[in-house]
C-alpha cells in the first residue's frame, strides 16, 4: 500500500494547507542546520580518532543538540514519561520500536551520554548523518551476513562491558510500515547475556503518522515517549532465548496503542 493509500484509507491523516508549505520549509533549514553541525562535530571526531569510547560521548553530547533541534523544528509535540528510566550513571541495553526515520533523531536527543548505537551498515549512506556515524565509533552491521553481525555484537559487547557504556537498539531490525510491532530479533538477547546489562524499553507512540518514507514534509502530530522500568537479566540463561525475545515483545506489545500492536493472526482449528 503506498502512502497515498493509506492517507486515503484514514491510517495516516492528510497534510493541512499549512504542513504542505511549512513542512518542506523545515526540512531544508535542518538540513542547512546539520551541514553546519556535521563540519563541526566530524573536526571534532577526527582529533579523537584514536579514542574509540571518547568519540562515541562526543557524538552523544552532538545528538542531544542535534536531535532535540530536529525534533522542535518538526513542530510535533512531545510527551517524554519515565526519563528517571533513562540514567546516565547506570549502563543499560535501551531498547526501542521502529516506525520511522524521526525515530533517529528521538534517540540520538534521548539517549544518555555513553549510549552505543547500533544500526545497519547503509546508514553511511545518509546524507551528512551517515558520514558522522561512520566517525563516531558506533557499530554498523551487515543484516545479510549473519555471522559478521553477531560476532560485530560481541565485540560491541566486550567494549560496552569493558568501559561501561550502553547500548540503543532497534530489536525489530527493521522499520514498520504501518505503525505495527514486528517480531523482535535476538541480538538483544545475545547481548543481555553477554554483558548482563539491564535491559530499558523505550515505547514510542505516533511516530509512524509524522514523517513517512519518501515524504517532504512532516506532520505535526503528537509524540509519545515512555521509557518503562529496566528488567533485570542477571538469571537469564542462554537455554531461553526465544522465550526472552517473547517477553521483550509483549512488553511493547501491551504498552503501545491498538493501531500500533502486532496484528494477530486467528488459529484454524
Amino acid at each position: 500500500m503506498t502512502v497515498g493509500d493509506r492517507v486515503a484509507a484514514g491510517a495516516i491523516p492528510d497534510l493541512t494547507p499549512a504542513e504542505r508549505i511549512l513542512g518542506p520549509m523545515r526540512l531544508v533549514v535542518g538540513f542547512v542546520m546539520w551541514m553546519w553541525l556535521t563540519a563541526i562535530w566530524a573536526a571534532l571526531l577526527i582529533v579523537l580518532l584514536p579514542s574509540r569510547v571518547l568519540r562515541i560521548k562526543a557524538i552523544n553530547h552532538f545528538g542531544h543538540v542535534a536531535g532535540g533541534t530536529s525534533m522542535w523544528l518538526s513542530g510535533c509535540p512531545i510527551t517524554i514519561d519515565g526519563r528517571e528510566h533513562l540514567d546516565v550513571n547506570r549502563p543499560a541495553l535501551y531498547i526501542s520500536n521502529h516506525t520511522s526515520i524521526v525515530d533517529l533523531f528521538l534517540g540520538m536527543w534521548i539517549s544518555p551520554v555513553g549510549t552505543v548505537g547500533v544500526a545497519k551498515k547503509q546508514v553511511v549512506w545518509y546524507p551528512l548523518i551517515g558520514q558522522l556515524y561512520l566517525l563516531s565509533g558506533h557499530l554498523r552491521i551487515d543484516r545479510s551476513n549473519r555471522a559478521e553481525a553477531q560476532e560485530g555484537l560481541r565485540a560491541m559487547g566486550d567494549i560496552v562491558r569493558k568501559h561501561r557504556l550502553s547500548i540503543w537498539m532497534w530489536p525489530e531490525g527493521t522499520r514498520s510500515r504501518d505503525g505495527r510491532l514486528l517480531p523482535f530479533k535476538k541480538g538483544i538477547i545475545h547481548l543481555a547475556l553477554q554483558t548482563r546489562l539491564p535491559i530499558v524499553p523505550v515505547v514510542v507512540t505516533g511516530a509512524h503518522l509524522a514523517w513517512t518514507k519518501g515524504g517532504l514534509a512532516v506532520r505535526r502530530v503528537p509524540i509519545g515517549i515512555r521509557a518503562l522500568p529496566a528488567i533485570e537479566t542477571n538469571g537469564w540463561t542462554a537455554d531461553k532465548v526465544d522465550a526472552y525475545a517473547v517477553q521483550l515483545h509483549d512488553v511493547f506489545a501491551a504498552n503501545l496503542p491498538p493501531e500500533q500492536r502486532p496484528v494477530v493472526v486467528a488459529e484454524h482449528p
